[in-house]
């Protein structure tokens, strides 16, 4: 675990994180599909604020989770917005078998899942950093391991237990 980072603010972890943020907005932008109304650069930025406000991260590990939260609620929010006029519209499957493989997810879908991560984080909320950090963040098995303090064979396991709670609940709706 590395050092904590006692008065680091967003200005100066953001700067020097810049490059794995813009990797994991690119991914995150390509990975929710169409229309793409955020650009890299302006997921960043709208992380940037909600970072901001976030504050007191432990280390490294912890402001890339955070990161990788913040990146979900924006596309979450955005996918929400864009479908709240076609609520009514029917509801589309889920594949989530293989998550990491989807590259265009549609927004009721998306919402759909962001509501179900929430519950999950609600039951164990391990598993929902899991999920944000291979899902939204887009971050290896490696990655993951190594921000959430835990072995690969960890994070294996407990992605595809996070896999088969989301597909169920998912499903149920």
């Amino acid at each position: 675990m590395e050092a904590p980072i006692p008065d680091a603010g967003a200005d100066t972890l953001i700067s020097e994180l810049y490059r794995d943020l813009r990797r994991i907005a690119h991914a995150e932008r390509l990975r929710v599909g169409q229309p793409m109304t955020l650009q890299t650069t302006a997921l960043i930025h709208e992380s940037y604020f909600k970072l901001q406000r976030a504050g007191g991260w432990q280390d490294r590990q912890h402001f890339l989770r955070t990161a990788a939260a913040a990146m979900r609620q924006i596309l979450i929010d955005g996918a929400r917005a864009r479908t709240a006029a076609k609520r009514g519209a029917g509801e589309a499957a889920l594949p989530l078998e293989f998550a990491e493989a989807l590259l265009d997810i549609p927004d009721e879908t998306l919402i759909r899942l962001g509501e179900a991560l929430e519950e999950l984080d609600r039951v164990d909320p391990r598993l929902s950093q899991i999920v944000e950090c291979r899902f939204f963040a887009g971050y290896s098995e490696t990655e993951t391991a190594e921000i959430m303090g835990s072995s690969e064979r960890t994070v294996r396991r407990d992605w595809t237990r996070a896999r088969a709670w989301l597909y169920r609940e998912i499903g149920e709706s």
